[in-house]
């Protein structure tokens, strides 16, 4: 049982971090990113109220909590993207995603609520990383639990994974429920 939970917690697996700037996966990285909000929409079609409420594993997030999740940590992620082309290492500020997800508004607020936000943040997004300079890759940020800088590709790979990963724990409940 411990393996079908661990499974179903990182069901593309945990995020390996590139060891070098791969420029040949940016465009797979960007076209992810840019597929996540189409993904969603195809995901959650048809969901009722108690499907979208019922968690992808035991003691898991909501199908709700899971896309509102997507929309907090993607505009963080944005606005590190963009703090980070505009300023030297700059220090970014860290957030308790998993008391977010606990905030009412992601009970409450309808999921095409973030969905529509992702569809317009997504889209801003991989345009800012399609005009990117090839220098611009290696921009960095500050992250503070890490204690270290993170470079703007190494960014990017971790959220198209992040993409991958959410979007596949909504796929696979959908499966295992057969809806």
């Amino acid at each position: 049982m411990e393996e079908n939970i661990e499974q179903r917690k990182y069901p593309v697996g945990k995020f390996i971090r590139p060891e070098t700037f791969d420029v040949e996966k940016l465009d797979v990285w960007i076209a992810e990113l840019e597929a996540l909000p189409g993904w969603l929409d195809a995901l959650i079609e048809n969901l009722d109220s108690h499907q979208l409420e019922t968690p992808y594993r035991p003691g898991g997030w909501t199908i709700q909590q899971v896309v509102h999740h997507l929309a907090d940590s993607h505009v963080n992620a944005y606005v590190r993207l963009k703090l980070a082309l505009t300023e030297t290492e700059p220090h970014i500020k860290p957030y308790k995603e998993a008391l977010w997800a606990e905030l009412n508004d992601s009970k409450i607020v309808p999921i095409n609520v973030s969905i529509t936000l992702l569809h317009a943040l997504h889209r801003r997004w991989t345009a800012l990383l399609n005009t990117m300079k090839l220098e611009d890759w290696q921009r960095t940020y500050f992250h503070p639990d890490q204690k270290r800088l993170v470079p703007l590709w190494e960014m990017t790979a971790m959220y198209a994974w992040h993409c991958r990963h959410h979007s596949e724990h909504i796929r696979q409940l959908r499966i295992r429920n057969n809806w």
